[in-house]
């Protein structure tokens, strides 16, 4: 099944196990985890590294095509994008259209796809948002928000990483108390890496301010953090980072990073 995004071009674009030329994806390939000893000898060494070593461990760790980043293209994703151009590091970066992301967000996608010359890899929970909506009928997260994350955001993920042992990403403690123990390198299934763990919000933005970085337009329109359009609202000063995700709810996390 073909997909495209606004501009994002048709080839490596993949929804749910078919690529964009009508081929069945390869089949799962079991990754080779790290022990708990090497992982915690990983974390011990990389407390105190920039992101940008942590980056160069991460894509010389694996075989060649077996990691990829995933990305957002919100600041911290930007601030890893804009390193691994810088350090001529090329793996693929996978973005999951949820179909509900701001048009906003998928024009600058698009933006820094061409700007860096990235090999991005779009996922979709179906072609379009009308056969979503075929499908599970209109506003499921109004009737089942588990399930519309389940189905939006997690399969197309796990799609995403079909084949790959390395997973790139940037969370931040910093960001909720659900990350606030995330380590450096993640062992949970496949090696999950988080280079910018340690990083604080304020040194996010720093770099990209120095290095005149490409970032989302809706930040500033007060959007701290942007996820898909019915769940996400301007944040008021002095809230929280993630505060206008999911607003009146208790939920922090979509559950893309239980996989």
């Amino acid at each position: 099944m073909e997909t495209t995004v606004e501009g994002i071009p048709e080839a490596g674009v993949e929804t749910m196990g078919i690529t964009a030329d009508g081929m069945a994806a390869d089949p799962v390939v079991g990754p080779a985890p790290l022990t708990p000893e090497e992982a915690a000898e990983l974390n011990q060494q990389f407390e105190t590294a920039h992101p940008r070593e942590v980056l160069r461990w991460a894509t010389a760790a694996f075989p060649d095509g077996r990691v990829a980043i995933s990305s957002t293209f919100g600041p911290s994703g930007m601030v890893l994008i804009h390193m691994m151009a810088e350090e001529d590091i090329r793996v693929p970066v996978l973005f999951v259209d949820t179909l509900y992301h701001f048009p906003e967000t998928l024009a600058h996608a698009e933006h820094v796809r061409s700007h860096y010359g990235l090999d991005l890899r779009v996922f979709k929970p179906a072609a379009s948002r009308e056969a979503f909506e075929a499908q599970h009928g209109p506003r499921l997260w109004e009737r089942d928000e588990e399930l519309f994350h389940q189905l939006t955001k997690v399969e197309p993920m796990k799609e995403a990483l079909t084949g790959f042992e390395g997973w790139v990403n940037g969370r931040r403690r910093d960001q909720s108390l659900t990350r606030a123990g995330i380590p450096i390198v993640e062992q949970s299934g496949r090696t999950k890496v988080n280079p910018l763990a340690r990083w604080t919000l304020d040194q996010v933005w720093e770099f990209v301010m120095v290095n005149r970085v490409l970032y989302h337009p809706l930040h500033d329109e007060g959007y701290a953090s942007i996820g898909d359009e019915p769940l996400t609202t301007p944040t008021l000063p002095g809230e929280h980072e993630r505060a206008g995700r999911w607003r009146g709810s208790t939920r922090t996390e979509c559950g893309l990073h239980q996989l």
